[in-house]
């Protein structure tokens, strides 16, 4: 594939993916907001322990599969085709096993994670795995041919379910009840429509032979996921057992919403980014370019996004949550700003290690950050609830140290070239910052606060094109991106005023 058609490919399928991610994380806060002022925080606690159980188990229906669909380089349709179909039917297989040993053991499951009494509740919500093995397939072949425009449809229809299912429910009176049918329902909603208007269809074909190979790569992104998982459930899982359902749901609702908003910025980026990077990984020229383009677009938006969270939490928890959400403040706050770092020096580094074939880097990552977070989640809980949302968060900041040292050492993007590569944008971002808290002591009412984050957002671009560098850069996106049909009015408008 010729790198011109690749670049093309990238834009294209990184419009409709970013449409994509914009249309749903402008969705789903909404939806959010409603239901946070219908339902306790103890029933979103509830549905975090539940979600917990499914997305560790939805990990092995998966096995790693999508990966490999999108990084593998096949010979042909029909070789692509005949892998999926091992794929999907192993998926299959694994999944009918795993509901059916929840379902046998779904009231011990209920007691280790602290919820008591939701055998039924966690057994039900778990048909989803069925659901997913029918989608994640499919999903994969769309991300590796580029055709987010279809994931567009399916995506809009799934966060459009709540409206019409999750909300209803919630005002009868259904509690957690209502999150869980709202989300069985959004799989349902995307198994059907990938399968009708995708090329390629489950048929029965099976071969040991391609599940052999497929598990050479894949075993090590299921490995990978697995200590992922834990990475990003442990907190959940150590509130849940040491503390009651109101913190557990004030936690992960709160890093819910903020990672929601954060993944504006980050959903649409990364899918694309790893077929991208995938198609080439033998080039390392253009891969490290790539990547480094990548994280400078991102961090013009992530660091002010964090910095502004942090500072107007306050503000951010009564429109996003409510005033019986007050105590979710400080967690948004502190979540938002280390996400920004997290996400701009972390967050693409295991795209990079799969997309080279080297899954193994990830979860090497995983278990440097694993050995140091869960120690400092099971010693903090002890001291009470925000010493554990506060180490939490900052803890992050080992997880970015771990990624700088593979990349330096293994990949061979130096550290000094990733700082430097967004040092214009941090530089402003703080600036803003600075101003923004000097901002709030002037007055503290709400007209003022939306005020000076238009005073904060207009300075944070002006200081940012100060820089050379981000100027040229930021003009060459635009132009990427804008519309031909819009740069011929733009040209016309300027030749008229000459």
């Amino acid at each position: 594939m010729k790198e011109e058609n690749i670049k093309k490919k990238f834009i294209n399928a990184t419009k409709w993916s970013t449409i994509s991610e914009i249309a749903a994380r402008l969705v789903v806060p909404i939806t959010n907001m409603i239901l946070a002022r219908i339902i306790s925080p103890e029933a979103f606690g509830v549905v975090a322990t539940v979600t917990m159980i499914m997305s560790f188990a939805d990990m092995f229906t998966d096995a790693g599969f999508q990966k490999y669909l999108v990084q593998h380089e096949f010979k042909n349709e029909h070789e692509k085709f005949r892998n999926a179909n091992v794929a999907f039917w192993t998926n299959f297989g694994i999944s009918i096993f795993l509901w059916l040993n929840i379902i046998v053991f779904r009231e011990q499951i209920a007691v280790l994670i602290g919820n008591a009494g939701l055998g039924n509740v966690i057994a039900i919500a778990c048909v989803q795995l069925l659901l997913t093995s029918f989608s994640s397939i499919q999903m994969a072949l769309y991300r590796r041919d580029f055709d987010f425009k279809t994931l567009f449809l399916v995506r809009i229809m799934a966060v459009c379910i709540p409206f019409v299912v999750t909300i209803p429910l919630a005002f009868l009176g259904l509690s957690y009840w209502a999150l869980i049918i709202g989300s069985i329902v959004a799989q349902l909603s995307n198994a059907v429509i990938l399968t009708v208007k995708s090329k390629w269809r489950p048929n029965l074909y099976y071969k040991i032979e391609i599940l052999k190979e497929m598990l050479s790569f894949s075993i090590w992104s299921l490995i990978e996921a697995i200590s992922i998982w834990f990475t990003g459930w442990a907190d959940v899982f150590i509130i849940g057992s040491a503390l009651d359902p109101y913190y557990l749901g004030i936690y992960k609702t709160s890093t819910t919403m903020v990672n929601a908003l954060m993944g504006v910025i980050t959903a649409s980026i990364v899918p694309v980014l790893f077929s991208t990077l995938s198609r080439l990984q033998g080039n390392d020229k253009k891969f490290n370019t790539m990547y480094l383009n990548t994280q400078k677009f991102v961090s013009i938006l992530a660091f002010p996004l964090g910095i502004g969270v942090y500072l107007y939490s306050d503000l951010a928890t009564k429109i996003m949550l409510g005033n019986k959400w007050s105590e979710a403040s400080r967690v948004i706050g502190v979540w938002a700003l280390t996400s920004s770092i997290m996400i701009v020096f972390g967050h693409f580094c295991s795209e990079v290690y799969r997309a080279k074939g080297k899954p193994k880097l990830s979860f090497l990552a995983q278990i440097l950050h694993l050995v140091v977070l869960i120690p400092a989640c099971i010693i903090s809980s002890k001291y009470g609830f925000w010493p554990l949302v506060y180490t939490r968060a900052w803890v992050r900041m080992e997880f970015v140290l771990v990624h700088f040292i593979i990349m330096n050492y293994i990949i061979g993007m130096s550290i000094w070239k990733t700082l430097r590569n967004v040092l214009p944008t941090a530089i402003s971002a703080i600036a803003m910052g600075i101003l923004g808290y000097f901002l709030q002591q002037v007055n503290d009412s709400l007209i003022w606060s939306f005020i000076s984050i238009i005073i904060c957002s207009i300075f944070y671009f002006g200081v940012l094109y100060l820089f050379p560098s981000m100027r040229r850069d930021t003009i060459g996106l635009v132009n990427k991106f804008m519309p031909n049909s819009m740069k011929n009015k733009i040209r016309n408008v300027i030749v008229k005023a000459r």
